[in-house]
């Protein structure tokens, strides 16, 4: 475990700076990869995404909540494997309902304010991640690990 604040900056860095992240879930174990619009609490604990109801992502995670998100800034360039970061976050998802939502969708809304319509329709879920663990890897090899307490 590494808590530096070179680490956690390269965390609040990738989660301020990318829209959108890589969503993975699972059904019957057979892994399951999506692009979300993503958003982060302040305190990095949380992340956030919206989703309508009748995806396969919501379904898949009403029956597992365990999830894993990819940050990365990649340019797809070969100077990627030198300087580009990539953020793994290891967690638990579930749809924020009743006076937490509001909360929590103005954290979303104030990343992604063109997702308002979207966002507020009665379709759809608007899911919170519990963060446990950030893996933060740098220079292609170099791999850090933040555990996030509860």
């Amino acid at each position: 475990m590494t808590d530096t604040p070179e680490t956690l900056a390269v965390i609040r860095n990738l989660l301020e700076s990318q829209k959108l992240a890589v969503l993975s879930t699972q059904n019957h174990g057979q892994p399951y990869c999506n692009l979300i619009a993503i958003a982060a609490t302040d305190d990095l604990r949380h992340l956030l995404f919206a989703t309508t109801r009748a995806t396969r992502k919501y379904a898949n995670l009403m029956a597992d909540s365990r999830v894993a998100v990819l940050v990365d800034n990649r340019q797809n360039d070969v100077s990627d494997f030198t300087v580009a970061a990539a953020l793994t976050a290891l967690g638990k998802a579930w749809e924020v309902q009743g006076a937490e939502r509001q909360q929590f969708l103005k954290v979303f809304l104030g990343k992604h304010p063109y997702l308002e319509e979207f966002v507020t329709s009665p379709t759809c879920a608007l899911l919170r991640i519990k963060v446990d663990k950030y893996i933060v890897v740098t220079r292609f090899q170099e791999v850090r690990e933040i555990q996030i307490p509860a």
